[in-house]
Order: structure tokens, then sequence, then C-alpha cells
């Protein structure tokens, strides 16, 4: 066994994809966990050719994508509630990792300025169509800041994760909110479902989140000001482990621990994802 399997927080593989078997490393600093080994940058996107990836087509073919997808549709519209509401109302919004622009099509609608990024580029044709153009990398102008910047399970993707929070932060004007939706691997349903819980999802996340990290990541002018859960992803991302595990499609055992997770996060927090709201100090 080699030193990183011997350091690891746990063994796990690719279920979706390659089939391809990673470690996870505690990083003793920040108190989350890093992928090991981590795709070069020019190999990473062939880890997500998959129709299974919904974030990236739209699919709704098969019962999870089916009912990911209707879930998703009431998720949008509490989302742009929480950011109006923070924002104390409309205003110009970033949404990071955009995927195909739905959430982005939903703030249009609702009055906000919104721009997008998003490195797919079948994701992004599919938000083209749509009438949300999105960039394919956050090249935004020198000195360019907005009300609000969502990343929407995302900040777990991102290969170069310091240089990203360091841009992320300046991309927040003073007063304005950042949003970030991360898997939790403290919850009941992660550990649960051990090395298949599919939130892991290596090696197209790289990085792993607890409280505990996500208090310590972004710098001081970064007030973490509300934790909210994210209800419907215990189910979800049990289907998915379930499936992983017993190579069963539909899973009623899966409902119960999405479930029992909710429950057991009801008194401890630790929701099987969680949004931290951010605010920039003035």
């Amino acid at each position: 066994m080699d030193k990183i399997r011997e350091n690891s927080y746990i063994n796990t593989k690719d279920f979706l994809v390659s089939g391809e078997e990673f470690s996870l490393v505690l990083n003793q600093e920040y108190g989350f966990l890093e992928t090991r080994p981590q795709p070069e940058r020019k190999d990473i996107a062939k880890y997500y050719q998959s129709e299974e990836y919904i974030s990236h087509t739209d699919s709704k073919k098969g019962a999870i994508s089916f009912l990911y997808q209707k879930v998703r549709s009431y998720s949008l519209v509490q989302k742009v509630k929480l950011i109006s509401k923070l924002n104390s109302g409309k205003g110009t919004l970033l949404d990071i990792g955009a995927g195909t622009g739905e959430f982005l099509r939903v703030a249009q609608k609702k009055g906000w300025v919104v721009s997008g990024v998003e490195p797919n580029e079948g994701a992004r044709e599919f938000a083209q169509d749509k009438n949300i153009p999105l960039d394919e990398s956050i090249a935004v102008p020198e000195g360019k800041t907005f009300d609000v910047v969502t990343l929407w399970h995302v900040l777990e993707h991102m290969p170069d994760l310091q240089n990203t929070i360091h841009k992320t932060q300046q991309l927040v004007k003073e007063g304005g909110t950042l949003i970030i939706a991360v898997p939790n691997f403290n919850s009941f349903d992660a550990k649960y479902y051990k090395n298949y819980w599919a939130a892991f999802d290596v090696p197209r996340h790289l990085w792993h989140f607890s409280q505990d990290a996500m208090s310590k990541i972004f710098s001081s002018e970064l007030e973490l000001v509300k934790t909210k859960p994210m209800i419907f992803d215990s189910f979800y991302v049990s289907l998915l482990s379930e499936k992983y595990r017993s190579g069963n499609s539909f899973s009623i055992k899966a409902f119960f621990i999405g479930l029992l997770s909710n429950l057991k996060a009801w008194k401890n927090k630790e929701y099987s994802s969680l949004i931290y709201c951010y605010k920039k100090t003035k």
C-alpha cells in the first residue's frame, strides 16, 4: 500500500465514468479532504463525459434523473428567493459553474441582471439555447464586482482551490453576498454509505468540505452570516449511493436513509449538503 493510501481518510472510486480508484486525504490545516491523485487539467474533461451527469445535460431519462429535475425546479425558485432576501432586492448576479443556465434563467425572469461562467462546452450550448450566454472561465474585467456571487455545488470541482477562493472574494461588492453550496462529509448519509457515498464523486470532486473547513477557508473580509440545509440532497445522494453499492436503480431503502439523515441533522445540523452565505464587510 502506497503512502497516500496509508494516510487516507477513505478510499473510493469513480462509479460514474472510469472505475478508477482514488484516496481522500485530510488537509490538516483547513479540515477538508483532498482527492488523490488529482487528474491533470488536460484530462479532467473526460471524467464528465456521461449522459448521467445531469447538471450538464438537463436529462430526464431514468427515475433518478426525473426526480432530480422535478426537485430542481422547486429548488431554483427557492434559491432566487434566498438571494433576493440576502440582497434586500434585485441586483447583479454572477453564477460560477452555471451548468445549463437554469438558475440564471429563473433569476433573470425575476429581474436580476445575470452573468455566468461554465467551462463545459455542451452545458454552455444548452444555456445559449435559453438565451443565457455563459463565459468559459472567470475572466471578469478588472474591478468589476457583483451584488451576489453564487457557486452551487461548484467549489468542490475547481482545480486551483486557493486561486479560486481569492478570485471569488474579489468579485463580491463591499456589502455584497457570496453563496456557496457544497456536500458535507460529516452527514449521516456520508457516514452510512462510506466509500459508496455518491457526493464524494471522485475525481470530479477534488475537495470535500465540512462546516469547520468552510469557516476557515475564506479571509476575514467575508463573514459567514447564515448556513442553510439542502433537504432534498440527502434523498438524491442516497439514491445514487445505493445504486453504486447494490446496483439497484431505485431503492426505498435509500429514501429511508435520506430521511434518517435529515432527522439526525435536525439535531446536529450536519445535513448532507449545506448552503453557506457570506457577507463581504464594508
